[in-house]
């Protein structure tokens, strides 16, 4: 309907992803902060997973590329991520302050998962905001990371093709090298088995798993299967 009113519709989402981010940009401009914002919609849907954001400032993900220089949803959904990139960075992350409640999660987590999410644009804001990385460090929570990469290449999306990007080898033993300081356990897929080893000569665990997830079955039983070797290891 937009498009026959003659509106750009190129980022096609549904009825209810419309109805949500339009009641987010109202509570917004009400003056809700966007943790606020947040908490109110995860009452709304019944979700009991606490969610934090990571900052109630602007942060806005940009992509330098060969048309110029783009909105990561721009980059992402209207051109489908098949142009060029040439540099990314997070408009406004330097004045960011972050939120104190997903610091103060991070210090007094039990457990901490990086998600196979891509390092760079989605995990990356969130470790190049100040304070992030340092209290992973300092938590005493047991930190892993699952990598998005398997066999070189990414499941979906650009990730492989932005590793290359900055210089880090679009492997599973690339993404590590990102995480390498935060992390005790890596997690990467039965394909690339080999690379374990490559991993724990730094003094890392390495779980190989099959960690393609092709339904909500499958996360269940990979993230069952991370905690039950982690509980392992605190009984042994």
């Amino acid at each position: 309907m937009l498009g026959k009113l003659g509106i750009e519709n190129w980022f096609k989402i549904g009825d209810k992803d419309l109805a949500l981010n339009l009641i987010r940009t109202k509570m917004l401009k009400e003056g809700f902060t966007l943790s606020q914002a947040t908490e109110r919609l995860r009452k709304a849907l019944g979700v009991r997973a606490r969610i934090l954001p990571m900052t109630n400032d602007r942060v806005r993900t940009m992509v330098e590329t060969e048309l110029g220089v783009l909105r990561f949803q721009e980059y992402f959904v209207k051109h489908g991520y098949s142009v060029d990139v040439r540099r990314i960075w997070f408009e406004g992350i330097e004045k960011a302050e972050p939120l104190h409640e997903a610091i103060q999660a991070v210090l007094e987590s039990d457990i901490i998962a990086i998600a196979p999410s891509n390092p760079i644009v989605s995990i990356g804001p969130i470790l190049g905001l100040k304070g992030f990385r340092d209290a992973l460090k300092r938590s005493p929570a047991k930190k892993i990371a699952v990598s998005p990469i398997i066999g070189g290449k990414t499941i979906k999306g650009p990730a492989d093709k932005m590793l290359q990007m900055i210089g880090v080898e679009p492997t599973a033993y690339g993404v590590y090298s990102l995480y390498r300081d935060i992390i005790d356990v890596m997690v990467i897929d039965v394909e690339d088995a080999e690379l374990a080893s490559k991993i724990e000569a730094e003094g890392r665990q390495c779980l190989v798993l099959d960690t393609r997830m092709n339904s909500r079955g499958d996360a269940r039983r990979l993230a069952s299967q991370i905690l039950k070797s982690i509980a392992k290891q605190r009984t042994a």
